[in-house]
């Protein structure tokens, strides 16, 4: 097949339109449209179905797409390492990563990679979907659980424990837990337990629901459950990593802790000498480093 006729087919069935196709291609709608109708009469077969809003993929339409699609990832991977310069790091990085590390840890910690490389462009992808590396959905992902896909290159960062915490205001005025019983006495904010989240911290907040709670605060990420927590509306499930950027809050019952989560860094063994990649590596361990090492100086001086 004509690989004009495909790149055309593809940003048409992207943008669900000739005419925002054509834009996008510097194209006339009349062009577009030609190559669409070459490339259907030579497949024989019908790839849209047309109609007053626009155009929908059709069953042959969406097989197309799919491979397009891959090509099109595949291409981008080349690109990416084409670019990758031998003494500079620039262009853009695609990072996905769960909403609350991302929010709460990574995002604040960004300033000094761009100090660093100051024409690097980040695309920072939160979500809880574990996107699909070796397809190009993302270049690097730092997640809560080692990467179960293949061809990817991974370092374990860290681990995580899920705990409670409230903020000095709240413990003031409801007072503190001494034991599970006295939950009884005090508002849970969580994560919903049907959102997805880390099974540690899933299994945590289960067993706190076992007790007879006053009241009960859900949120489906982290972030929000520590903005309960710190606007003083209960005892929150959060992680520990939170302490450092946040040392106001108090960690309630140390002992009632989540089984530890492991966090880790992947991207596709495609990307092994890319410099963007490697830059953002070598980052990312750095303040791991730094995290760890001002952790181990408050707990030695809580202790």
């Amino acid at each position: 097949m004509d690989w004009d006729k495909l790149r055309i087919f593809h940003a048409v069935a992207d943008a669900g339109s000739l005419t925002h196709a054509g834009d996008k291609l510097n194209l006339s709608q009349s062009a577009v449209s030609r190559q669409i109708r070459g490339l259907e009469e030579q497949l024989n077969t019908n790839l849209f179905h047309r109609h007053a809003r626009g155009l929908i993929l059709t069953e042959q339409g969406e097989l197309l797409f799919d491979a397009t699609s891959a090509m099109a990832k595949r291409l981008d991977a080349a690109a990416a390492r084409i670019r990758d310069s031998e003494e500079e790091v620039f262009g853009e990085l695609r990072v996905t990563t769960t909403t609350g590390f991302g929010t709460l840890w990574l995002a604040p910690r960004l300033p000094k990679l761009y100090e660093q490389y100051p024409d690097l462009k980040v695309d920072l992808m939160l979500e809880e979907r574990v996107l699909d590396l070796p397809m190009r959905e993302a270049d690097v992902a730092i997640r809560m659980k080692e990467p179960s896909q293949a061809d990817l290159v991974r370092k374990r960062l860290m681990t995580v424990r899920m705990g409670l915490y409230a903020s000095p205001e709240y413990l003031e005025k409801h007072g503190t837990p001494q034991r599970m019983e006295d939950m009884a006495d005090h508002r849970l904010i969580c994560q919903n337990t049907d959102s997805d989240q880390v099974g540690a911290g899933l299994q945590l907040v289960k067993e706190l629901m076992m007790y007879d709670l006053r009241s009960l605060l859900t949120v489906n990420n982290y972030f929000g459950v520590l903005q309960g927590v710190v606007h003083h509306l209960g005892l929150g499930v959060l992680p520990n990593y939170l302490i450092q950027d946040f040392p106001h809050i108090v960690q309630v019952m140390p002992d009632i802790e989540s089984a530890e989560v492991p966090v880790y860094l992947a991207y596709p063994e495609e990307l092994r000498q890319s410099k963007r990649v490697a830059a953002f590596k070598d980052f990312v361990q750095e303040e791991i480093i730094t995290y760890r090492k001002l952790w181990r100086e408050r707990t030695e001086a809580e202790g």
